[in-house]
């Protein structure tokens, strides 16, 4: 069913719409590079895109349909599940008894057809439609997404204009009647339900962040997955009061509270699944924003195998955490993972025969048999506060969830060489960066030399999803661009010595001739990529490093040493896992590139 290069040549040759020398040199480009010669034909913008799609179709033999701007029944449409109908290009437009018509870019997709087919329990009638009227088809899903709550919207919206307007017209002395009014939208059933909607998608979607945004005339709704935003919907501003006022009633914080920022939670438990939602509620100009944190307490308690540590670096790892004192530092950017490497650590080490304590802001997940604080500034209850009271509380480890002053590091520091083991977070690029770092808050060099026992440092990548990856090489271009960021050279001597790739990289290799994978995206994976994994550099701190540190060097020297130790640096374990079909080299690159 796929149509070859020399196959569409000759057709094109024969309706005479390329120029034959023009036509030549692509169908040339195209057996070098592998590509599609229509792919290539449109790129140049040498030929109609409709008018390749009806070669295509006269080709196979099957109908070529101009979808137009032709509204498609939502139930119909609904019949193929967007994300699919995005990642496939394929939309259901036409059903007839136990016949579906499709219309698809590539009709030779038959994993996809076979999907559905399967799914439905439909015949499946592929059509060719162009690029363009398949996007405007696919925009249709806004529509039918919105339709799940768009008679809440559209039919109750007039009477919840009427109930907020009300309340904005309220005085400061009729607060009370304002609260009431509040609270009645925040139950309001229409209200309840849009609510609901947003917090399953994101569910259903495996979420991280829910972000609803006021803008001057209407409100947008986007999703964080695997660490990217992405658009979820759009909704009528006039609703806006009432999803504010629903969810500051389910996060228990006040009603009428709308100049200052608001922070709370909730949880919701459903079969299957138990979600906490930590909720932010900001003042901004046009109302205001609600970004809610998922975190999935049902879900089984990660290992640090799991979240991708190499074989030294791990040995590295358990051996520091065993120790009775000392300290534990995690670092990276916010959202990089530091609070879940911490608690996977400290799921390691609990067990009934110590105390642990932790001060957190905020307390993020709940875990049995640990004694957690959260953190209360407005009340002077600081990370300084909470660690000095902490130690009176005879425990053996301590989590500080992050060190942010110079007061909570040394009382943190003074805890790690008076017998505890303490593990907290900071904001650094690089593990090596974390011990000057340290001195510039105005630790000493001896103490920071001695407390210290291993710094990890971490970036997540997403993970390609392996259904549907593809198997390529990067050619001397690529390796250039790399090169102007990388030192290629010291990472290809890394890989060529790791135990993961024993028998996969042979000692004469180079870049050009190993392997890499791409994403491509399939029926079970968004973008091609399908959960997230962590990068690691771990340094440990021998007796070269205490000097190195006692000597208050420079970030460069102590990093040179640490990898003549034998340190993997966070871009050779990224190349790593690159190379192992894990993640993509576009992922390494957007999260370690300077």
């Amino acid at each position: 069913m796929r149509i070859g290069n020399q196959q569409l040549k000759e057709f094109l040759l024969d309706a005479e719409l390329v120029d034959p020398k023009v036509l030549e040199q692509k169908f040339q480009d195209a057996e070098k590079t592998g590509k599609q010669l229509g792919d290539l034909l449109l790129e140049a913008e040498l030929v109609d895109e409709a008018e390749l799609g009806k070669m295509r179709a006269y080709i196979l033999g099957i109908p070529y349909v101009d979808l137009g701007k032709n509204q498609i029944d939502p139930e119909i449409l609904q019949i193929i599940p967007e994300p699919i109908a995005k990642k496939h290009n394929i939309v259901a437009f036409e059903k007839t008894g136990g016949e579906l018509r499709v219309a698809m870019l590539h009709p030779d997709d038959l994993q996809t057809i076979d999907f559905i087919k399967k799914k439905t329990g439909l015949k499946i009638v592929p059509c060719i439609a162009s690029r363009e009227a398949l996007e405007a088809a696919i925009k249709q899903y806004e529509k039918s997404l919105k339709a799940e709550f768009g008679d809440i919207i559209d039919t109750d919206s007039q009477d919840l204009e009427g109930v907020t307007t009300g309340i904005r017209k309220e005085g400061d002395e009729e607060g009370d009647d304002k609260d009431q009014n509040l609270a009645k939208v925040a139950e309001d059933l229409p209200v309840v339900r849009v609510v609901d909607t947003l917090l399953k998608h994101a569910i259903l979607q495996s979420a991280s962040d829910i972000h609803i945004e006021p803008d001057e005339k209407e409100v947008r709704v986007r999703y964080r997955i695997d660490g990217i935003l992405h658009e979820a919907m759009t909704l009528p501003k006039q609703v806006l009061p009432g999803i504010v006022a629903r969810i500051k009633v389910l996060s228990n914080l006040k009603l009428d509270e709308h100049r200052l920022p608001q922070d709370g939670r909730f949880k919701i438990e459903k079969e299957g699944y138990k979600i906490s939602f930590r909720v932010s509620i900001l003042p901004i100009f046009d109302g205001e924003k609600i970004v809610m944190r998922l975190l999935d307490e049902s879900s089984k308690g990660l290992t640090l195998e799991m979240m991708g540590f190499q074989p030294r670096p791990l040995e590295i790892i358990h051996r520091e955490i065993n120790k009775p004192n000392g300290m534990i530092l995690v670092t990276g950017p916010t959202g990089s993972g530091k609070t879940t490497t911490l608690y996977t650590v400290l799921d390691i080490l609990n067990v009934p025969e110590v105390n642990i304590s932790t001060a957190e802001d905020p307390v993020e997940y709940r875990m049995s048999g640990v004694n957690q604080t959260q953190i209360k500034p407005k009340i002077n209850l600081t990370f300084a506060a909470t660690l000095r009271s902490l130690l009176r509380q005879d425990p053996d480890i301590i989590m500080v969830g992050e060190i942010r002053d110079q007061e909570t590091m040394e009382i943190a520091m003074h805890a790690a060489m008076t017998g505890h083991l303490v593990l907290s977070t900071l904001h650094t690029n690089s593990a090596a960066a974390t011990l000057p770092r340290l001195l510039d808050m105005g630790a000493e060099p001896f103490l920071v030399a001695s407390t210290v026992n291993v710094i990890i440092a971490q970036r997540l990548v997403r993970k390609l999803c392996p259904e549907c990856r593809e198997e390529y090489k990067i050619n001397e271009k690529e390796l250039a661009t790399l090169r102007d960021s990388y030192n290629m050279d010291e990472i290809l001597e890394f890989v060529k010595s790791a135990d993961a790739l024993k028998g996969k990289i042979k000692p004469k290799d180079t870049w050009t001739t190993v392997s890499f994978f791409r994403k491509k995206g399939c029926e079970r994976c968004s973008d091609g990529y399908k959960g997230r994994m962590g990068i690691y550099e771990v340094l440990e701190m021998d007796e070269s490093i205490r000097k190195l540190v006692s000597q208050a060097a420079a970030t460069e020297v102590i990093e040179k040493q640490a990898k003549e130790n034998g340190m993997s640096t966070m871009v050779e374990d990224g190349f790593l896992k690159a190379l192992q079909g894990i993640t993509s080299v576009e992922e390494v690159l957007r999260v370690t590139k300077e």
